[in-house]
């Protein structure tokens, strides 16, 4: 359709010279004025009409985003002492958090988040996937009870099928996930929600060989006889590369060769790929172009890198070096700073980074290491651990070190909102001239 200004000049007499009716001559200067005042009057409508969608904004359904935005957090209820789920939901929209990630599919959590508007992630554990790869009855029993009745009041965008299975210590799960993925898959087209809930099996590091440096990443060989088919199925229905990305971990085991402000995300040097002379200046965004690598090389270019989990541990035992709350508050802060700036990767700069925070509170009844029960952004009580912007249920002693962001989001509002304002000024003047 062309633009208002370019319609071709005929000496056809036009709607407009026979309302004007005058002679031959006048007649092209009043179509002028009277096309220049059909103009202005459209123009006039046109941006009433975008000034009144400003004003109201719809409010009608929208498809569901698996991860909308680039900052989501990990839900996990390892622990006596936290608080109920409809705690848990008032203190994640408080503090504006809709991406959720959580390790099982309970039911005291898919009631809490009806009507809450939040992103949810749920999943199938590690224990039931051998039992989902023998029978594709079992993943229409599993969505009959655990999906199908929460949509849509909870807003369910994904599920995961196990847990860092390709390169974990039980290996009999390798062989079958890719067959019990093939199945809730199947399960989810019986219910037409194949195209409405993302399905992905979150990795650990321990699938790849190699990851320094970043270009040089490949997956372990006898990882990838388990890995190519179910890559080959996840690029089929256009699933992510999950990925847990802890820098955390790569420092404790190597403190004496590994820049703590680089884990951080603190001014250092950096290191230079010499593959591929991409520079880098934190160890998230290497690690992350380490899975592309990977990928790359076994013919999966363009499937997307996403980060199921990431954090600091806040305390650790004498052997942890590095886990402290100021370590943690540190990379969580500069974290999620970096996600907020919704940009990519030196090697993919045009891809967003998506990361889920690990975790949403200090659980206490986790085993392992100490650092395992000390990766909480918020206390058991709802208190936040240490200050990177957000407020908890109850208030904090905790210090403001500092600055919180929303003020940065509330900047970056009117920004865009200014930055509207002018779009549609710049609109009517191209109209109406």
């Amino acid at each position: 359709m062309p633009r208002p200004g370019t319609e071709a000049t005929t000496t056809t007499t036009s709607g407009c010279e026979a309302d004007c009716g005058v002679p031959a001559m006048k007649a092209t200067l009043m179509m002028m004025s009277c096309r220049s005042r059909s103009r202005s009057g459209r123009a006039h409508w046109m941006l009433l009409l975008f000034c009144l969608l400003l004003a109201f904004p719809s409010h009608g359904p929208r498809a569901v985003e698996a991860f909308p935005g680039g900052y989501g957090i990990n839900y996990g209820r390892i622990a006596n002492n936290i608080p109920s789920p409809d705690k848990v939901v008032q203190l994640l929209r408080a503090s504006k958090i809709r991406n959720v990630k959580i390790y099982d599919s309970d039911h005291s959590v898919l009631d809490a988040f009806k009507g809450s508007g939040l992103n949810l992630v749920i999943a199938i554990p590690n224990e039931l996937v051998k039992d989902f790869a023998a029978n594709e009855s079992r993943s229409i029993d599993w969505l009959n009870e655990n999906v199908q009745p929460y949509l849509p009041q909870t807003r369910i965008v994904g599920i995961t099928v196990g847990n860092e299975v390709l390169g974990g210590q039980d290996t009999s799960l390798a062989e079958p996930l890719v067959q019990a993925v093939k199945n809730v898959y199947n399960g989810l087209k019986k219910f037409h929600l194949q195209d409405k809930i993302e399905l992905f099996t979150p990795h650990s590091e321990a699938v790849f060989a190699t990851s320094y440096p970043p270009s040089a990443c490949v997956f372990k060989e006898d990882v990838m006889v388990y890995m190519k088919p179910l890559l080959d199925f996840f690029q089929q229905i256009g699933s992510p590369f999950y990925v847990n990305a802890y820098p955390f971990l790569a420092y404790i085991s190597d403190p004496e060769h590994i820049d703590i402000n680089y884990a951080l995300f603190k001014p250092n040097p950096g290191i230079v790929d010499p593959n591929t002379s991409l520079h880098y200046d934190n160890m998230f965004d290497a690690q992350i172009d380490a899975a592309y690598a990977a990928l790359q090389a076994a013919g999966y270019r363009d499937m997307e890198v996403r980060v199921a989990e990431t954090g600091w541990a806040s305390s650790g035992d004498q052997t942890e070096a590095g886990a402290s709350v100021e370590n943690a508050r540190t990379y969580n802060f500069n974290l999620r700073k970096r996600l907020f700036l919704r940009k990519g990767t030196p090697l993919k700069p045009k891809r967003p980074v998506k990361a889920y925070i690990f975790a949403l509170f200090n659980e206490n009844s986790k085993p392992g290491p100490s650092s395992e029960r000390h990766y909480g952004l918020f206390n058991a009580d709802g208190r936040i651990a240490y200050d990177i912007g957000y407020e908890g249920l109850l208030p904090s002693s905790a210090p403001s070190y500092f600055l919180s962001l929303r003020k940065i989001q509330a900047g970056g509002w009117i920004v865009h909102y200014s930055a509207t304002v002018i779009l549609s000024v710049f609109i009517f003047l191209a109209l109406v001239t």
